[in-house]
């Protein structure tokens, strides 16, 4: 009997000790089998960003994203930039097949320079993100602003401002940046699916300012210069429209002209639009956008499909901004990413 009682007081001990064990082992909490998966993948990769060029509000504010991500996930982050030349864009990639970094984000300069590196990048085992300006080639994936759409929503705003007798004219304006890049090919389309059921509206320009501001004003003289009663402009990128917008002030016609512009939504953009500068700003969201190519960048890297294996794409959503609710939601700083 007292040997029975000896042994369920060395049973309930033991209970006792695997008890408190069990306790002090909840205390210190459980490895989450999936979060030490996700750091042990991304670490260590190497991901490489080749934009047309930095000195810019869109490719610097997508890095500052894309840099804070690596140092948190602890993959190497470059950018190899070819300051706006396309030659040294192409040098770039193809020095970047030969070193096969895990991924490179790309700004294509047109839908056609980059198109057989992509494809030899991809054949080499690099997997590619197209950032916001897309090629003829489709890669593991595009994050970016559906150009078309962009177009669209441009051409209607002016529809409602000078078609059916709305303006003072139904003449119009476009500035376009580079004829073969993906904002203007694809926005173009856009436009003119929407014109073609308004052929009230009267196209008298549309010229070429390769991104700069000073060739936008200048294009934009002349056009009030040969048309006065001009209605509207649309162009491709706030930046270059910055020149737009003068032209139209200096010539007294701000309250005329009713200018269309789009861009990634940085503060300085939206001030423009506060100043009745831009009427309209469709804004595309760099913030928003660095967001979703962070994600695709993890997905990429953490994913065994092959390079090119699996194609995707995702056209983030537009805001249209106004003077009537711009405010500082809709609008950001590069410090605001850093």
């Amino acid at each position: 009997m007292r040997m029975f009682t000896k042994i369920k007081i060395a049973i309930a001990a033991c209970v006792a000790l695997i008890g408190i064990g069990a306790a002090q082992a909840q205390d210190k909490g459980l490895e989450n089998p999936r979060s030490t998966a996700f750091h042990k993948t991304l670490a260590g990769k190497k991901v490489v960003f080749v934009p047309l060029s930095m000195g810019f509000d869109l490719t610097e504010g997508w890095a500052a994203q894309m840099r804070k991500q690596a140092a948190r996930l602890n993959y190497s982050f470059e950018i190899r930039d070819p300051a706006w030349s396309t030659d040294a864009g192409t040098r770039a990639l193809s020095s970047l097949i030969t070193e096969k970094p895990d991924l490179i984000v790309l700004h294509n300069p047109d839908i056609q320079s980059y198109a057989r590196l992509i494809n030899q990048a991809q054949a080499a085992g690099i997997k590619i993100v197209q950032i916001n300006l897309e090629s003829n080639s489709t890669s593991d994936s595009y994050v970016g602003a559906d150009w078309t759409e962009i177009g669209e929503q441009a051409a209607n705003a002016i529809v409602k401002k000078c078609g059916a007798g709305n303006g003072v004219s139904r003449k119009i304006a476009i500035d376009t940046g580079v004829p073969t890049a993906a904002s203007d090919v694809f926005q173009l389309d856009g436009i003119y699916k929407v014109l073609k059921q308004h052929p009230e509206i009267q196209v008298v320009s549309q010229q070429a300012t390769e991104y700069n501001a000073e060739k936008a004003r200048s294009i934009m003289d002349t056009v009030l210069q040969q048309n006065p009663d001009l209605c509207g402009a649309i162009g491709i990128w706030d930046n270059q429209d910055t020149g737009t917008a003068s032209a139209i002030k200096q010539a007294g016609k701000s309250d005329q002209v009713y200018l269309v512009t789009s861009g990634g939504g940085n503060r300085v953009g939206c001030e423009n639009v506060e100043k009745g500068l831009f009427n309209l700003y469709i804004s595309y969201n760099v913030p928003l956008q660095g967001d979703i190519l962070n994600a695709e960048i993890a997905r990429l890297l953490m994913s065994d499909s092959p390079a090119g294996k699996v194609k995707t794409l995702y056209f983030n959503p537009l805001t249209q901004i106004t003077k009537e609710n711009v405010n500082p939601r809709n609008c950001w700083t590069l410090d605001d990413l850093k």
